[in-house]
């Protein structure tokens, strides 16, 4: 046999038939497969901490160590104010762990399992450590259940210990920030507080339209209480503020235009067929925010729309801001007893009781129920709700509309990662809109993160190139809706 070369000029193919190369495969870029996706692994590329072009990596580097470093500083001063010798020791050791924390993170180490502390959502976490990030650190792990398992080492520190297992090292700062909110709180209360009537003389269809109207505004209220975020909002003036919580209707017909993605008239045309429905929140931020949900759901009350509204908290403190339900208690306290705001007339503390008594009897008669599933703090997507907190979910499908708050509880619906800024919300948020059974759903979210879905695409390319950072500026926002599929039987795998 004749020696063959060892290498041989690849064959030049002469075809001139083939049809031309095709450009555009990405621009309707849909989910993998659900075989395919995990929390390691979400729909569309996650974002890391070590991505220096996404809000992650400042968030991991900078905010959250900045974040932690308050939260020790009000645990010594915690400290500095007790006075019996073995919580004094007991809080010690709760900062030692914190300050542990604080190197875990700035060194980038490993994620370990969570100690079990007696809580309901270790199974949760532990299993999903164990399963889809042994061996990852802060900044490789996605960025959201990096961040969600910062904050649950934070209540570690505290929940293993003997006298402090409750203690919120967030609380003073929202009690704090909220203090300051006076002049948005009483704009509201001014307007809110006697009983919802309509006008004398109405026809049904007037009336109708009174709601609608009314509904929308009292939406645009809730979405942009969500501007008051305190873990995005460290060095706040009382004048900035004042700014992001203007309630009144010139400033909220002016940021109509910012709602990029805006299903308001399709989520009226859900809202305005109910009499006497259920409706859900899964809460975001205690103090300003809360009050606006709360103003909301009064409303919804009393027009007749909903004759039962649960309200879904945080069972301890959470990504600074979000409600607990000491955060609840506390808001609907103070504004029945409270002084809290300064050179304030007696008519504006009198109509904030007058709304505040109300409330608290909507709690007592059962009609406004708080609620703390372990689901809502654990590391895990609403992508997962289904197959890791099947009760959640039957309670959830029994809901005639659920109402997401804020960019967190925004980002675990569509799984905080890259996807193409047209994708459709009932695509981003996957199970949510596509399970039989998934109630109604509607995201009210100002813009704080990375994650954008259901903006037309050239949008996006504008701001990409005008306003660099638009996507964490709380500039914009979207209110979106997917119908869900109510009514059908809810089927678990």
């Amino acid at each position: 046999m004749a020696d063959q070369p060892l290498s041989q000029a690849p064959k030049k193919l002469l075809l001139t038939s083939l049809p031309p190369k095709q450009k555009g495969f990405g621009e309707h870029l849909y989910p993998r497969t659900p075989s395919r996706i995990d929390p390691n692994n979400p729909p569309w590329p996650a974002y890391r901490g070590y991505h220096e072009y996404s809000f992650a990596h400042a968030t991991m580097g900078q905010r959250l160590p900045t974040i932690l470093g308050k939260a020790i500083d009000d645990a010594v001063k915690t400290l500095n104010e007790e006075h019996d010798e073995d919580r004094m020791v007991d809080m010690v050791e709760c900062i030692e762990r914190m300050e542990d924390l604080m190197e875990d993170m700035t060194s980038n180490r490993k994620l370990r399992p969570i100690i079990d502390d007696g809580e309901g959502d270790i199974p949760l976490w532990n299993k999903e450590i164990a399963r889809y990030f042994r061996g990852k650190d802060f900044m490789n792990a996605p960025w959201l259940f990096a961040e969600a398992y910062k904050y649950r080492r934070l209540h570690e520190c505290f929940s293993v210990s003997k006298y402090w297992q409750d203690y919120d090292v967030f609380f003073r700062q929202k009690c704090e920030t909220f203090s300051r909110s006076g002049q948005a709180v009483f704009e509201l209360s001014l307007r809110f507080a006697q009983p919802f009537k309509y006008a004398e003389g109405n026809t049904e269809e007037q009336n109708t339209e009174q709601r609608r109207l009314l509904f929308h505004e009292l939406t645009q209220v809730c979405l942009w209480g969500n501007s008051t975020d305190l873990s995005l909002l460290i060095n706040m003036t009382e004048e900035d503020i004042k700014k992001l919580q203007s309630t009144g209707g010139d400033h909220l017909a002016a940021t109509e235009q910012n709602i990029l993605g805006n299903h308001k008239q399709e989520i009226w045309d859900v809202v305005s067929k109910m009499k006497g429905g259920r409706i859900d929140f899964v809460l975001d931020n205690a103090g300003f925010e809360l009050y606006c949900d709360l103003v909301y759901a009064d409303w919804l009350i009393q027009s007749g729309i909903a004759s039962e509204i649960h309200f879904h908290g945080k069972k301890f403190a959470w990504f600074v801001s979000d409600v607990t339900k000491k955060d609840w208690s506390w808001l609907l306290n103070i504004c029945v007893y409270g002084h809290l705001f300064k050179d304030q007339t007696n008519d504006e503390y009198a109509s904030l009781r007058k709304m505040g008594e109300r409330w608290k009897q909507y709690e007592k008669e059962g009609r406004w129920v708080y609620e703390s599933h372990p689901f809502w703090i654990t590391g895990y997507t609403f992508w997962e709700l289904q197959k890791e907190a099947p009760d959640l979910f039957l309670h959830l499908a029994d809901s005639d509309l659920v109402i997401f708050k804020g960019d967190l509880n925004h980002r675990k619906l569509t799984y905080d990662c890259h996807a193409p800024p047209n994708t459709p919300f009932e695509v981003a948020i996957g199970p949510l809109a596509s399970a039989p059974g998934a109630p109604p759903v509607v995201s009210l979210r100002t813009i704080k993160s990375d994650v954008v879905v259901n903006v037309p695409g050239e949008v996006a390319e504008r701001l990409d190139k005008e306003e660099p950072g638009w996507k964490i500026s709380g500039k914009y926002a979207v209110v979106l809706l997917s119908k869900g599929r109510k009514g059908e039987p809810v089927v678990f795998e």
